[in-house]
């Protein structure tokens, strides 16, 4: 309950600028227009919930194994790590904005560059949290496995893995985050249905209400996805004590 008090404040302050006339409503329409909006289009909105919900999902699938992949691979291979880390480290000097048009330029406006950018955006994290927590086993731990002469990969499955969870669980919440972001990005530069695609249309057809609608369903996708990762991420590390 306690949680709600301040959002509840700010819609009740942005409702009062609307009815203020404070802006002009093209530039702030009230809640209570975008609520309106949101329902009298609920079945375009949906429809455009869908395409984007679609990519995000496809998007944080794919950049998360292959973020779970690389770092396996990293950690297994010390000369893979030494020459690829700095790579990946160096990676996140490219603003992803700036490979939008790249990537609609070679994959075309279908869903495709909208997957690529999302998996761009999830898969660092994931990788990079994973390597760090398992390079992060403490040497003592180490020094017993290798004592008893346990192969690589069983120092990796029963060791560095369970070691590196909790890390692997704070970079899979800031993932599913950053997953929308990447799949409305791609719309923004070139599509032909999503919300972003949408928010684009509504702009310049000067629809703010719709516009804002849709920004809300972005919010409250990006709010569930983050919910139910966390929820699904708190079961497992219950189950693993």
């Amino acid at each position: 309950m306690k949680k709600a008090i301040v959002p509840t404040f700010l819609l009740i302050v942005w409702q009062i600028i609307a009815w203020a006339e404070l802006l002009p409503r093209f530039i702030l329409p009230g809640p209570l227009a975008v609520m309106e909006a949101l329902w009298t289009n609920a079945p375009l909105l949906t429809s455009h919930l869908l395409v984007t919900l679609g990519e995000v999902i496809a998007g944080f699938s794919i950049g998360a194994l292959l973020g779970l992949g690389f770092a396996t691979l990293m950690m297994m291979s010390p000369l893979v790590r030494v020459n690829l880390r700095p790579l990946l480290n160096a990676s996140q000097a490219i603003p992803v904005f700036v490979l939008a048009p790249i990537l609609t330029l070679w994959f075309g406006y279908g869903t495709e560059p909208k997957v690529a950018m999302t998996i761009l955006l999830v898969f660092f994290p994931i990788a990079s949290g994973l390597l760090d927590g398992m390079l992060a086993t403490p040497e003592a731990t180490l020094d017993l496995a290798r004592i008893a002469k346990a192969s690589r990969w069983r120092e990796l499955v029963w060791l560095r893995l369970p070691q590196a969870i909790p890390q692997l669980a704070a970079s899979v919440r800031i993932a599913v985050t950053y997953a929308p972001t990447g799949a409305v990005i791609g719309e923004w530069i070139g599509a032909s249905k999503g919300l972003g695609y949408l928010m684009l249309m509504a702009n310049a057809r000067s629809r703010t209400e719709l516009m804002f609608a849709a920004l809300a369903l972005i919010v409250a996708m990006t709010l569930l996805l983050h919910k139910a990762a966390d929820l699904l991420l708190r079961r497992f590390l219950e189950k693993d004590r």
